[in-house]
């Protein structure tokens, strides 16, 4: 005789496990809409952690025949002629660089998750973090001139030092000296590397997030973001390390030359090499910057539920 109690899966509603009630919650709930500016306003607070190591990357990619060859030279050389500030020469630049580059491409990105009815999957990542990072490759390029050059400046010789007092002074020069085209100097490079980073990062970043939840005991925590975007950031690194070092070299050069033209004389002198030539500071910069990003991300998201009263969220 029946007793009246509705049972599910042989078990009575009440006695179901509380964590899969809260993965069946989890599921039906709506894709959170977040601020666009959350991510740039968390690559930036990412950008002040992790500065004096892209501005080591930079050296290191453009550097003379009689600089330093290794990452710890390279922070002593920096240090002993710049003292400590050198270390975060171009400052102003890079977070301008973030506000519009990172603001861009996060947002875009966000902007385009929220819009899909369900869950997308890896290849839906992977096409709308492409094309977040385009969008934001050529948004952000002028800030992303001014960054390696400011970075740079110091490494040359004082009669080609351009010396820009900061971002705002460097946009104005660099266009009353050179033209507006100069603000988008090695834009198609830079674009081609911004959608790899933003793949790599961003995709990649959700897609081992997910991957690590659901295949692990672990939940979605500050444990499992640190992991997955320390997996984000091997891969950033791996993928976007040859785009990363004709960017720099292109915006940096005080001479135009073609992309073919470039990259012939560059293997006449290095060979194959060149392709990851910083490969190690940029993984000491990017995997740095990558897991700050995102845990700085993270918390705001996680700020703005408290303040908004959302208690459940969405995985990714």
């Amino acid at each position: 005789m029946s007793s009246g109690k509705v049972v599910l899966s042989g078990l009575p509603q009440q006695q179901q496990s509380p964590k899969k009630e809260l993965s069946r919650k989890k599921a039906s709930e709506k894709h959170v809409h977040y601020p666009f500016w959350f991510g740039g306003s968390a690559s930036s607070l990412a950008a002040c952690v992790t500065h004096p190591l892209d501005l080591v990357k930079v050296r290191l990619q453009t550097r003379s025949s009689n600089a330093p060859t290794g990452m710890v030279g390279t922070f002593v050389h920096v240090v002993k002629h710049d003292g400590l500030s050198g270390l975060y020469r171009g400052l102003s630049a890079s977070l301008l660089r973030q506000i519009t580059y990172s603001t861009t491409r996060f947002g875009v990105y966000e902007e385009l998750k929220a819009a899909q009815k369900t869950p997308p999957g890896f290849p839906t990542l992977i096409a709308m973090a492409s094309v977040s990072g385009l969008i934001g490759g050529v948004a952000g390029n002028p800030a992303d001139v001014l960054n390696v050059r400011m970075q740079h400046d110091a490494s040359l010789p004082v009669e080609q030092r351009r010396n820009y007092k900061n971002a705002v002074e460097g946009l104005v020069r660099m266009t009353r000296e050179e033209g507006w085209k100069s603000l988008f100097r090695g834009v198609w490079p830079n674009s081609m590397r911004a959608v790899l980073m933003t793949t790599s990062q961003l995709a990649s970043y959700d897609g081992f997030k997910r991957l690590l939840i659901k295949h692990t005991s672990l939940e979605d925590n500050l444990t499992t973001h640190f992991t997955a975007s320390l997996l984000a950031g091997f891969v950033a690194t791996t993928l976007c390390s040859p785009v990363d070092v004709i960017k720099t070299r292109i915006m940096s050069s005080h001479e135009s030359k073609g992309m073919v033209r470039f990259l012939t004389d560059v293997y006449k002198v290095e060979g194959v090499g060149w392709m990851f030539r910083g490969w190690v500071p940029s993984f000491i910069r990017l995997c740095p910057q990558t897991i700050c990003t995102f845990l700085f991300l993270e918390q705001h998201k996680k700020i703005y539920r408290h303040l908004t009263g959302i208690e459940v969220d969405a995985v990714i």
